[in-house]
């Protein structure tokens, strides 16, 4: 008796357990690693720079989100259209898909790269940088900007190679780049006392290094052989590519202009207050990379949610995608609880890893950790379930879900909150963005689940 396409790859068979842990640990490890660049360069900069130099990189972090967008959209967009393709059966269209989205993550990155590259003073500005942040966000953010092509392209590329079934070597591509930036801060910051250059070159040389990984692992795919024909881009791919990565390129460029917005508001607000205005910008610049370290976990699980729900949804295999799902979200919620007791135990001895301050400083920080952080216990079910929805090809509702909390809720309140309660405003907007975010997608999500129950009954009664 054959066996068809679906019935032998392993997505369609192996328990659902077993394929998360598979898929989604390298993806968390990998969206760590590349948190902790970050983390890594704010540590080093924190304990040489100070304050100031705190405040810059957080001044230039949009510019890193920018990156993660365009990474997520081409990356996820290709991948969930060639696992689509491959539980379809149809390996030409899922080789085209694969193709097109490398030719999309490098191209991205070299044309982002020449736009900070002509604009990279009045960015800063629109960033929110002030007179005494700025030539450290220009020394830092000019010689980043040079490694955004291969960032991106590691990245975006990481999801095609776990979607190509080798979700190990994607982590090993992200832990490589990190562990040389690990190594070369302290070497180029201290050793040879570089500062804010050592720790942007020092990052630069481990993204380029991990993007040289990519580059050989995607010429020998292993469920297609991808040729320069396949590079070519077609519009059509390009499109579709595009559509079912835009969810998470929109949650992301969300972020990015919530970021910006949010530094201007702590700029001006900030300085009508005691803390100044860089104390703020330096105490939510930590803030929010320590959370980008918990929401990496919730991106890496529905990442490595995206093939397992895709290629399933493709062969019509309903019962493993809830169950996925369901499993994906639980395993998220936990991450979000943990997060949540360490936010709001710990402040203190957190935003203490990254220098010393004034008490006016540590002040700030422990209330911004307590008060903007307050609902993160809720806050997995967001990406876990936009990504659901992108997976299964309905990429307009996971574009909403991207966008709920950040625009839709978090934006206006950020503007509007600090008119009536000062600086304070900013801190208390994130709560109440985080309650409807959530809400809103337990109604998406429980008519998805009745939807999937409903088909899952009529195929059984046959």
């Amino acid at each position: 008796m054959s066996t068809s396409p679906t019935d032998a790859n392993p997505l369609g068979t192996q328990p659902v357990n077993q394929l998360l842990i598979r898929f989604a640990v390298p993806s968390i490890i990998a969206m760590l690693v590349s948190a902790l660049y970050n983390i890594v360069d704010q540590f080093f900069i924190g304990h040489s720079v100070g304050t100031l130099g705190n405040a810059a990189t957080n001044v230039a972090f949009p510019l890193t989100i920018t990156c993660t967008a365009l990474s997520l959209m081409c990356g996820i967009g290709g991948a969930a259209n060639f696992n689509l393709s491959m539980g379809g059966g149809d390996k030409e269209k899922a080789k085209q898909y694969a193709g097109n989205a490398v030719f999309l993550l490098f191209s991205l990155g070299v044309l982002l790269c020449l736009t900070v590259r002509i604009f990279l003073e009045p960015l800063m500005n629109l960033f929110g940088a002030t007179a005494d942040i700025m030539d450290y966000s220009l020394t830092y953010t000019g010689i980043t900007s040079l490694g955004f092509p291969f960032l991106i392209l590691t990245t975006g590329g990481s999801n095609l190679i776990r979607a190509d079934g080798s979700p190990r070597f994607s982590m090993v591509c992200t832990l490589t780049g990190a562990v040389i930036n690990t190594i070369l801060d302290p070497l180029f910051i201290f050793g040879f006392d570089m500062g804010m250059a050592g720790a942007a070159l020092a990052t630069i040389i481990g993204q380029i290094v991990s993007g040289i990984m990519v580059i050989i692992y995607l010429t020998c795919f292993r469920t297609v052989h991808l040729t320069l024909k396949s590079l070519i881009p077609s519009f059509s791919h390009c499109k579709d590519i595009v559509r079912l990565g835009m969810a998470p390129c929109f949650n992301q460029l969300a972020m990015m202009i919530v970021q910006i917005a949010m530094n201007n508001i702590l700029r001006h607000y900030g300085a009508q207050s005691s803390y100044g205005s860089e104390i703020p910008l330096a105490c939510a610049g930590i803030i929010t990379k320590v959370n980008m370290i918990f929401f990496s976990l919730c991106i890496g699980i529905s990442q490595g949610l995206q093939p397992i729900v895709s290629f399933n949804y493709g062969a019509g295999k309903y019962r493993r995608v809830r169950e996925a799902y369901l499993k994906a979200a639980a395993s998220a919620t936990i991450a979000s609880c943990i997060a949540f007791l360490c936010f709001q135990l710990f402040p203190r001895q957190i935003i203490g890893l990254f220098g010393s301050g004034s008490e006016e400083y540590f002040h700030f920080a422990e209330e911004y950790f307590r008060i903007f952080l307050f609902f993160t216990f809720i806050n997995g079910l967001q990406p876990v379930s936009a990504n659901f929805f992108t997976s299964i090809g309905k990429a307009a509702r996971g574009i909403f879900l991207s966008l709920t909390r950040q625009i839709i809720f978090l934006l206006p309140l950020i503007i509007i909150l600090p008119v009536f309660m000062g600086i304070d405003g900013v801190m208390y907007s994130a709560p109440v963005a985080d309650f409807m975010a959530a809400a809103l997608v337990i109604i998406f999500i429980t008519k998805e689940m009745k939807l999937l129950n409903h088909t899952i009954a009529n195929e059984e009664g046959k």
